[in-house]
């Protein structure tokens, strides 16, 4: 079978569920563009600012992309690539689009707040806190790990560090510009063509001029862009960064569809299904819960109600930005699929083994965009740096979430040092900063890495759970989103439940400890869920 009936495949069933499946999901959810969104209602010219609809899917897209669609596809290949490829579109489509945009749509209709303060707001006050203490903490590890990957790859690559440097540059300077021709759209179209040629051009000055510093250097470095780019009003700097990187990333895409045309590869791997593996577990929940992004991911809700809801100009622009901007990642997953599946099941288990996910997607379709008559070190070399460029993407959009649900965890406490940090983004960021130096000194992050694939997935159900109840307080049938729901809480309570068996019988006592809390965690909020609505349902009766 040849890798582009895949490709085609693939594109043809994801536009058709963009314009199907999403025009359903779009008026269950009741879009009007009448209905004044948060970016228009209470513009500050910070977090809340109005933008045109390919601006916001820059940044989101941006923000939901970096290294998921393409580290977990890979890795989950180990269970085989049919069943990786099946979950990828139908979880991408019944799943994650439903989940992004449901997540949108729920924050644009409570002032671009915060999955925690929907939950509040339909739940309960301890949800709320619940939740957010949850997210929190999966976003300061993030930063964390995020910090680590991209310390260690400028090291290793200087030239992707110089072509980074020089990308933060140039959005600056393009959000400059556009600040002045955001209401001209000739204007405007001529700044981003120019925006887009200079940074191809940085590409690659960078690997001309290498930039070389020691690992320290790079964390403290990044970590202090990362506060900038939190507390900078975010079309100065966060959403011309995100809007340029995108086409980076859509230019891959397309680099990698036109090599797999021009090169014609075959499948080498073959379609056997592998329901266990020594390493990673049973393919049921361990598949599910490996690909996130690309599949179904709940960082994404945290990135849809947190930096995006508040830059939609129109509620019509939710579908592009949050069903559309999913089934282009989900497209990117399987083009993580096509770089490996040109290797046979032995030469992959082996090189991922030697060299990681990265290297071997970098490897791979660095290779099929070379067809196209490209010097084969440097497609690679560009390979990498989109996903490099992508991870820093994520690092500055995580530093911006974790900001603002530090800010809304202490909204209603009384206390001067609460009101001081919900009310003042220099002292919140600052305390994302810290808690995240604290984390990569102490190197803890390594060790609790691996539970957060399930953490990460229990966010998406408690997102799909919070969308549900706003729903059916909305009188919405909100069957389209209970399903998924479900699917992801039975993937994330068995995944936890054997992580924290597995972790106990090797008397690894403290993450078996933290996969219960998690468990406990979800249980608790889903009590609080049916309270809430058997509680309206009580108080219907009686009036």
């Amino acid at each position: 079978m040849q890798l582009t009936y895949l490709f085609v495949f693939s594109a043809v069933i994801l536009t058709a569920a963009y314009f199907i499946y999403g025009k359903y999901v779009f008026k269950k959810f009741r879009i009007n563009n009448d209905n004044l969104t948060p970016s228009h209602r209470l513009n500050d010219g910070v977090d809340y600012v109005p933008s045109k609809p390919i601006v916001v899917l820059g940044h989101h897209f941006a923000s939901i992309a970096g290294a998921g669609p393409i580290v977990g596809p890979i890795i989950a290949i180990t269970f085989g690539w049919v069943p990786a490829v099946i979950w990828i579109l139908i979880g991408g489509i019944f799943f994650g689009a439903v989940h992004d945009l449901g997540s949108m749509v729920a924050s644009l209709r409570n002032d671009g707040k915060s999955i925690g303060v929907i939950i509040q707001n339909n739940i309960g006050k301890k949800g709320k806190r619940l939740f957010i203490l949850f997210s929190f903490s999966t976003l300061i590890l993030i930063i964390a790990v995020f910090a680590d990957i991209i310390a260690k790859t400028f090291v290793s690559n200087p030239g992707v560090a110089s072509a980074s440097i020089l990308f933060i540059g140039l959005a600056v300077a393009f959000g400059f510009v556009t600040k002045f021709t955001r209401n001209k759209k000739s204007a405007f179209l001529i700044a981003s063509i120019i925006g887009i040629a200079v940074m191809y051009y940085f590409v690659y000055l960078g690997m001309q001029l290498p930039f070389v510093l020691n690992y320290q250097t790079w964390i403290y470095i990044l970590l202090i862009y990362a506060f900038i780019a939190s507390v900078t009003p975010v079309s100065m700097l966060l959403q011309p960064r995100d809007y340029l990187n995108s086409f980076l990333l859509y230019g891959l895409i397309l680099a990698a569809i036109v090599g797999v045309f021009v090169a014609n590869p075959t499948i080498v791997m073959d379609t056997q299904m592998h329901v266990t593996d020594e390493n990673l577990g049973y393919l049921f929940p361990v598949l599910f819960v490996t690909i996130a992004c690309g599949a179904i991911s709940g960082f994404h809700s945290l990135v849809a109600s947190g930096t995006t809801s508040k830059q939609i100009d129109r509620e019509g622009d939710a579908k592009i930005v949050g069903f559309g901007g999913m089934l282009i990642e989900s497209f990117l997953a399987i083009i993580s699929v096509g770089a490996v599946v040109v290797l046979s099941r032995t030469d992959y288990l082996s090189r991922l083994g030697e060299e990681g996910p990265v290297p071997l997607f970098a490897d791979g379709l660095g290779n099929i965009i070379a067809s196209m008559g490209v010097s084969g070190p440097f497609a690679i070399g560009f390979v990498a740096l989109t996903v490099s460029a992508f991870a820093l993407t994520t690092l500055d959009t995580c530093t911006r979430l974790a900001r603002f649900t530090l800010q809304e965890y202490f909204e209603d406490v009384e206390q001067p040092i609460g009101n001081k940090i919900s009310q003042n983004r220099y002292l919140s960021t600052t305390v994302v900063v810290v808690l995240s130096v604290l984390l990569l000194g102490s190197g803890g992050f390594a060790t609790l890495w691996p539970i957060f694939g399930s953490a990460n997935q229990l966010l998406a159900a408690l997102a799909l759970l919070t969308i549900s109840v706003w729903l059916i307080r909305k009188k919405i049938n909100p069957t389209f989103v209970t399903i998924p729901m479900f699917f992801m809480f039975t993937v994330t309570l068995s995944s936890l439940g054997l992580f924290a068996w597995q972790n106990f019988q090797k008397d690894a006592y403290v993450l078996s400890v933290i996969a219960a809390i998690l468990f406990l965690l979800s249980i608790a909020l889903i009590v609080l869920a049916r309270k809430s609505l058997i509680k309206e349902k009580e108080e219907k009766a009686v009036v």
